[in-house]
């Protein structure tokens, strides 16, 4: 009877995926899949691609595993996690953000966990679309004022630092924006949560943030927008730095500079 990595081994296609509890779209789990080989894995098809290695415990109740990301954009960080087989899927909950194993099968708003289920096949088409979802971290009521960026927004472009993003990054970037609450994905990942302030008296817009989460929590950025029909632009500096006063981002400035089109309704 075979043992658990051989099992594991070959081709294992995304079937759903979520994090924060925000469950990613079915759009972007078409192509998204997992190579596993031996110890080591490749990760194709989720954004910027990264390989890496992994150690399994089958006798741990409930079955653990340890990941080693290196190669791709995340190179030399680690994931704890579990992992089981059910009806021919191969179930994982792990740490998508530092070191602490989930318990059980779950993940909810801001835990840090990431709840995956993989088949030998891809993904079935009925996987219905989940409406776009704004779980917070602080306990303050969003705002009921609205403002130009409300809704939700698709990533046109991404300039980082001066380095630009790649194109097949953009698919998986999304920005959704309540009241004066926004947050910015990367596929299931919240890059930014952020309370907004938005000057509409000047041009362009003035837009700070206050930060939610991560490591600028409680820091204050200051930046530019504008909108130009269904597109909107945004520059931010690092927390801490003066305000941009021009729509760019130049290596060693530790700007974002992104454009958006409004997503339809």
């Amino acid at each position: 009877m075979p043992n658990d990595l051989e099992k594991l081994q070959g081709t294992w296609h995304l079937a759903s995926s979520e994090v924060d509890g925000v469950v990613l779209g079915p759009e972007l789990l078409t192509d998204a899949r997992v190579v596993v080989a031996g110890n080591r894995f490749e990760s194709l098809g989720m954004g910027a691609p990264y390989e890496g290695t992994f150690a399994i415990d089958e006798t741990a109740k409930p079955k653990t595993f340890d990941m080693l990301i290196t190669g791709g954009h995340a190179a030399g960080t680690r994931h704890a996690g579990l992992y089981k087989f059910s009806h021919g899927t191969w179930i994982l909950c792990l740490a998508s953000a530092g070191a602490l194993r989930p318990r059980t099968f779950a993940c909810g708003p801001d835990d840090g966990f990431a709840l995956q289920t993989f088949r030998r096949h891809p993904a079935a088409a009925h996987i219905a679309k989940q409406p776009a979802t704004l779980p917070t971290t602080s306990s303050s009521p969003i705002s009921a004022t609205t403002t130009p960026i409300e809704g939700e927004w698709s990533m046109v472009s991404g300039v980082f630092n001066g380095a630009a993003m790649a194109a097949d990054m953009f698919k998986w970037c999304k920005r959704v924006t309540r009241g004066d609450l926004t947050r910015v994905r990367a596929g299931p990942n919240a890059m930014l949560e952020a309370r907004v302030t938005l000057d509409e008296t000047t041009a362009p817009w003035r837009i700070d943030y206050v930060n939610l989460r991560g490591a600028d929590k409680g820091k204050w950025q200051q930046g530019i927008a504008e909108i130009d029909g269904e597109t909107l632009r945004v520059c931010m500096a690092a927390p801490g730095q003066d305000r941009p006063d021009a729509f760019e981002s130049r290596v060693g400035d530790k700007r974002s500079f992104t454009t958006w089109r409004r997503s339809a309704a």
